[in-house]
């Protein structure tokens, strides 16, 4: 149930930041960069803030210093993988 959980996060993931870049989620692979989906900084933004609201969470994010940030916004595999670490402490 465990793997059914976090496949879960991984998909849902995926599905909001391509629709923030306006691509098929099959176009969003792990390696991804929010630079390579052509996500500006705006559009990250706006990704934090579906994730967050999609899973009930905060991200430690800083929108205005994101280097700065306690979250690795660097691969789309980065992201689930800050977003599972949330979820999993928030249960």
């Amino acid at each position: 149930m465990k793997d059914l959980a976090m496949s879960t996060i991984q998909d849902r993931v995926i599905a909001i930041i391509a629709e923030q870049a306006v691509l098929e989620p099959a176009d969003v692979t792990l390696d991804s960069t929010p630079e390579d989906l052509g996500i500006d900084s705006l559009g990250l933004v706006e990704s934090i803030f579906a994730i967050e609201e999609a899973f009930d969470i905060s991200v430690p994010f800083n929108a205005n210093n994101p280097s700065e940030s306690d979250f690795d916004i660097s691969t789309v595999r980065s992201i689930i993988a800050g977003i599972e670490r949330l979820v999993a402490a928030q249960s």
